[in-house]
Order: C-alpha cells, then sequence, then structure tokens
C-alpha cells in the first residue's frame, strides 16, 4: 500500500483491504466540519464495493453523501467547493488491479500535516448517521462558462481509454461547438496511463482532424495528439499555460520535474515562475502559500488553474486547447518544447530503503555536479539547457529519474551516468 499526500492506493484484496478503506474514511469524516462530502468513482472492476464501504464509513461517522456516481475527478473536486469535502474511489493511472482514495479539503488535496492527520489512527466515534443523496454533477456547465463557445467547429477525437471522462469531457467539447469522435469509449485497448501508452488508435484518428485528447482513467491527466504525433505531457501543460497568458496571468508555479522550456517559455512571456515538490497537492499548497495563479506539473500532464479547479484538470485543459485550434501558436509551442528531450527512467527500490538510497546518491552526485537541490529529491543543474532530478515515487516502489538538454545526445549520457549511480546507491543501501 502507499500512502502520500497524491491519497491511498493499493492492490484491492491484497494490500489494500475493505479494513482499510473503512479506517481511512472514518478517519476523513473528523476532518469534515461541514458534515457534507461528494463523493465518485472510475471504471476500475473494484469500484463498487470499495464505494459502498466508503460511503458507509461516512454515513456512520454522521456526514452527508452527496454521491456523484462514476465521474472523472475533475468533476468531484469542482462540485466539492459546494460542500466542503470530497471523496474520490481511484488509483489514477495505477494498474487495474489497484484502487485507492483521494481526499479533497476546502476544494484541495490535503497539504502533508493535513494528509498526516488522516492516516493517523484514532478511535471512531459513531454519530448520528448521515443521509446519502444522488446528485448530478454540474462540471461541464461551470466549465463551459469559463472557457466560452467555439466559433470555428474544430475536429476533435477523444480517446476514453474506458476511462470516467467518458460521460464529461465529449459533452463539454459537444457544449463548446466541437465535432467530437470518441475511441475507446467502454473498454480500453491500450493501458491506464496515456502518458507511456503509445496511444496507437489516437495517433492513426488524430491524422484527419485538427487535434486528438487520451485520458486516464479517472480523466484528470492528459495527452495531446496533433498531426499523428503524440505530444509529452510537458506540451499539454505549456498548451494550459498559454491560454492562462492569454488570460493576463503573470504568476505560475511549475513542479521541480517541468521541463524548462515551460519555464522559459512563461519568462519569455512576462511571466514569473517559483517551484513545488512534485505531486498535485505540494503544486497546489505552494500556489496557495506563492498566491500564484495556475502552473501544473508536467510530468502528469497536469495543467491546474485554481481559480476553477485545485486539482490537474485534463478536461478543463483538453477545452482550453480546444478553443485555440487553428491558431499558429499551438504549433510553434508545440515546435519550442519539443527541442528539449527530457528523458524518464525508473529503477525498482524498496519503499523502505528509499530514502537511504538517495542519502547516499546525494553525495555522489554533489561530488559529480557540485550543487544540488532537495526541495523533493535531488535536482541538479548542469547549465541552463540541461538538468537531472532523482527522486522516489509517491505512488510505487521505485525511484525515479528525469533528465532534460536541448541535446539529446548529452541528455542520454547523463540519465546512463546517473541511473547507474543510483543502482550503486541502492545496493550500498541494502
Amino acid at each position: 500500500m502507499k500512502k502520500s499526500i497524491s491519497g491511498i492506493r493499493g492492490i484491492v484484496g491484497n494490500d489494500l483491504t475493505l479494513t482499510d478503506v473503512l479506517e481511512f474514511c472514518r478517519n476523513f469524516a473528523h476532518t469534515i466540519p461541514s458534515k457534507k462530502c461528494v463523493i465518485g468513482h472510475d471504471t476500475r472492476p473494484s469500484r463498487e464495493i470499495v464505494s459502498s464501504v466508503a460511503v458507509a464509513a461516512l454515513l456512520e461517522c454522521g456526514i452527508d453523501v452527496y454521491n456523484l456516481g462514476m465521474v472523472p475527478t475533475p468533476a468531484v473536486f469542482r462540485d466539492a467547493r459546494k460542500y466542503g469535502a470530497g471523496l474520490i474511489i481511484t488509483s489514477s493511472h495505477n494498474p487495474l488491479q489497484w484502487n485507492g482514495l483521494k481526499f479533497i479539503i476546502n476544494g484541495r488535496g490535503p497539504n502533508e500535516r493535513e494528509f498526516a492527520n488522516i492516516i493517523k489512527k484514532k478511535q471512531c466515534k459513531i454519530a448520528k448517521f448521515g443521509t446519502e443523496h444522488k446528485i448530478i454533477s454540474s462540471y461541464v456547465d461551470d466549465a463551459a462558462k469559463i472557457i466560452g463557445k467555439i466559433r470555428h467547429s474544430p475536429k476533435i477525437v477523444v480517446d476514453i481509454g474506458g476511462g470516467a471522462a467518458v460521460n464529461v469531457a465529449p459533452l463539454l467539447l459537444k457544449k463548446l461547438g466541437c465535432q467530437v469522435r470518441i475511441i475507446n469509449e467502454k473498454s480500453a485497448s491500450r493501458g491506464p496511463d496515456p502518458t507511456v501508452d503509445k496511444l496507437t488508435q489516437l495517433v492513426s484518428a488524430s491524422k484527419k482532424c485538427d487535434i486528438g485528447f487520451a485520458f486516464d482513467l479517472d480523466g484528470d491527466r492528459l495527452v495531446v495528439v496533433k498531426d499523428g504525433i503524440k505530444q509529452s505531457p510537458d506540451t499539454t501543460l505549456a498548451l494550459g499555460v498559454i491560454k492562462a497568458l492569454e488570460l493576463g496571468y503573470k504568476k505560475f508555479c511549475l513542479s521541480i520535474d517541468t521541463s524548462i522550456a515551460v519555464e522559459k517559455y512563461i519568462k519569455e512571456h512576462g511571466g514569473s515562475v517559483v517551484r513545488s515538490k512534485v505531486g498535485e497537492a505540494n503544486v497546489i499548497d505552494t500556489m496557495l502559500k506563492q498566491k500564484c495563479q495556475a502552473g501544473g506539473e508536467g510530468s502528469s500532464g497536469g495543467f491546474i488553474l485554481p481559480e476553477f479547479n485545485m486539482c490537474r484538470d485534463g478536461i478543463l485543459t483538453s477545452g482550453l486547447i480546444a478553443a485555440m485550434t487553428g491558431k499558429k501558436i499551438i504549433d510553434e509551442v508545440i515546435e519550442f518544447v519539443s527541442s528539449y528531450y527530457q528523458l524518464r527512467t525508473k529503477i525498482d527500490v524498496e519503499a523502505h530503503l528509499h530514502d537511504k538510497t538517495l542519502s547516499i546518491l546525494e553525495k555522489k552526485l554533489r561530488q559529480k555536479f557540485g550543487k544540488t537541490i532537495t526541495i523533493d529529491g535531488i535536482k541538479v543543474t548542469i547549465d541552463d539547457d540541461t538538468w537531472a532530478l532523482v527522486r522516489k515515487s509517491n505512488t510505487e516502489d521505485i525511484i525515479r529519474i528525469s533528465v532534460e538538454s536541448n541535446d539529446f545526445d548529452k541528455a542520454q549520457q547523463i540519465q546512463k551516468e546517473i541511473t547507474a549511480l543510483t543502482k550503486q546507491s541502492h545496493d550500498q543501501a541494502r
């Protein structure tokens, strides 16, 4: 089981049991002063049983539950603003046998202090039972208002991936004025994470459309495909940034692993950038503290517009990008971001050895590259256009290695060197 500000995640019936779901949901109930909570789930096979147990735990603790049923994560975040709290039954892009709990407090994910309180064992206090209500999300209407009508009726192909965006993303795009073709509507012929899948069907279909969009199972991640080419997750974020700059926003927060190309584009267009730890909740936390107007994390294709939703919102982002189709700026930004090469790899490291491995590695990297930045893992800056980051995963038993440069051969060589050093450090940590 993985416990982090990204939520609780595990293999259902193995390291995530229904008893665990009961305990965490009871703990979460004690953090809800409004005594109201919106709940929704994605399309995983275990969704019904996990959702039923979560609802029962909240009702038992006196919480009124507003059940959206099967909806994407951004819809739960949006509606949670009205009720004070939210809970999503999802493990986002993890394999299908996984599931989990994603908590929402005051319209955002919990920060580290709040999350520590949620997972701390407590004595369950039985209260007057809450009431369950079946509701319909207002997400599509809310998103359409902020994006506005698209006049040129672009042709969009949407790869649902068998996920929860099925009844929301196509509806929003049609409401905006797009011509929409849907693929993988009910069952996925690809994996749950579009950032790592080849998206073969979408790549082919996009050649006859203005643009293509692919979502993960809970609809918060978005990958863009244009002219038969799958774009990087950082490109998704960069395209969201264009619209934010058009709206007049100047202060952005980017996770520490986001492409330097996105930062340079913002600065070249009069904006400023602060960096945060990786993870949606960490980006949001820094946004609120630093009063940032927009931003996100490139690694997950996660653009965040906090005035609308304090989460990665792939569905809103798809609408914002669709509204810009036909403009040269989209191709210009894709070309600019593509001039940087970001290589990502991972190595298996047991969770209890993460910290020790990174501690050993930091000394090696400091000796080789000089100064290190340790706000989240270990980041080294080689030059103005080249950096590397090694950090432990919030969701899996792995250590992630990211390298970026405007020189592909240089990026490959640095990745090779740092991967070898990380493996050596893991061996020494055992």
